[in-house]
């Protein structure tokens, strides 16, 4: 069975990355990385103030619908050094990105270890980070419409890594 870990960088709404963990939960995902800015659910020694740690833990809880208490999810302030220890472990890093040079996901073959990167709603994955991934891969886009939504673009790609070649 393929191991996916999903990746979900600088992405602001609280609402999809719930939405995100569900996706996982739903798809085996074996866990997911939440880096940058993204918001994270409660976690033990958690360092931001209580207020704060409930309002985003209940936004996230109101889509995840309990995901975030059955994936397995870890917070990173700090992206490289856990594209790093993937690398290192035998992971290939894809970013999920509408790049000139990106490779239609109909035609990706999803290598047994896949760590797949999601980034920022509106401006898409930072240039820095997709150099530093092994690939780029993107949704072809048949309406009049630029882009999906985060949550329903890695649904797509996890699904098509799950069970596709």
């Amino acid at each position: 069975m393929k191991q996916l870990v999903l990746i979900i960088h600088n992405v602001r709404s609280a609402h999809n990355v719930g939405s995100l963990l569900r996706t996982a939960d739903g798809l085996g995902v074996e866990r997911v990385l939440l880096t940058g800015y993204t918001p994270y659910p409660l976690m033990q020694n958690d360092e931001r103030l209580p207020h704060l740690q409930r309002k985003i833990d209940a936004r996230i809880s109101k889509t995840a619908l309990g995901a975030e208490k059955t994936v397995r999810w870890e917070h990173h302030a700090q992206l490289e050094p856990a594209l790093k220890i993937l690398q290192d472990s035998g992971y290939q890093i894809v970013a999920l990105e509408q790049d000139e040079n990106a490779t239609a996901l109909p035609t990706f073959h999803c290598p047994p270890r896949l760590a797949l990167i999601v980034g920022r709603e509106v401006e898409g994955i930072e240039p820095e980070i997709l150099r530093a991934c092994d690939e780029v891969i993107e949704i072809p886009m048949l309406g009049s419409k630029e882009s999906f939504n985060v949550t329903q673009a890695a649904a797509m790609a996890l699904y098509h890594c799950r069970y596709y070649p």
